[in-house]
């Protein structure tokens, strides 16, 4: 039970794809006026890393060395399918504003990025407990990116007013400059936490996002012939 929360817990602080890792940018970036829509693409996330993550598990042992990329790729796109089709049945004003960013899923960092560091290496239930981590973990950043954006940019919280009427929106923060300038302050925010934390316990501060072999384990895969 140790080992299932390990894998699980580290997505949510130690690995943090967006902050720690700096992985998924792309929509991290622009799905983030609202934090209905960084909270819908995170759920949207969680769904497809969780269930690729268990079937490449499963199938690791079928899945042809030379092809594995590819074959990781048609189980994510499938998945991805399911998801649109879903959006589509269930949550379509959501899905209008995702736009392209639901199908380019398929090919995020972290989805294939999982796949080959972890999910096609050990058991399902690590592997499910690694992609819901990781999914959670990417879910609450955005939603907390998106929750930054939204209040100071429309005076709003997931479309409820919460600032009185002496506010006036910082319309710079719901665009794209914003986005960047936004993100860049949590990912220094992050970066003087981590620091501090290393200091309390007499280690060497670090410089930039605290990621190595020991965290994604990509490093250490060795190429297969």
């Amino acid at each position: 039970m140790s080992t299932l929360w390990k894998e699980f817990s580290k997505g949510l602080w130690h690995d943090l794809p967006p902050f720690k890792l700096v992985l998924g940018l792309c929509p991290t970036l622009a799905v983030t006026k609202t934090a209905y829509n960084g909270f819908g693409m995170g759920m949207a996330v969680i769904f497809v890393l969780a269930l690729s993550n268990m079937l490449i598990s499963m199938l690791r042992g079928i899945i042809p060395s030379k092809v594995r990329i590819a074959c990781f790729i048609v189980v994510a796109a499938s998945l991805v399918v399911c998801v649109e089709l879903l959006m589509q049945a269930y949550a379509y004003p959501l899905y209008q504003q995702l736009g392209i960013f639901v199908p380019l899923i398929v090919v995020n960092c972290i989805i294939l990025g999982r796949a080959e560091a972890f999910a096609s290496k050990n058991p399902v239930l690590l592997s499910v407990a690694d992609g819901l981590g990781m999914g959670m973990g990417f879910t609450l950043s955005l939603t907390f990116l998106g929750s930054l954006r939204e209040l100071f940019g429309y005076g709003t919280w997931f479309g409820m007013h919460v600032m009185g009427g002496w506010f006036k929106p910082f319309g710079f923060m719901v665009e794209a400059p914003g986005a960047f300038v936004c993100l860049g302050v949590l990912l220094a925010g992050m970066n003087a936490l981590t620091n501090w934390q290393r200091k309390t316990k007499g280690l060497e501060a670090v410089e930039g996002p605290v990621h190595d072999c020991k965290t994604c384990g990509m490093c250490a895969v060795k190429p297969r012939m």
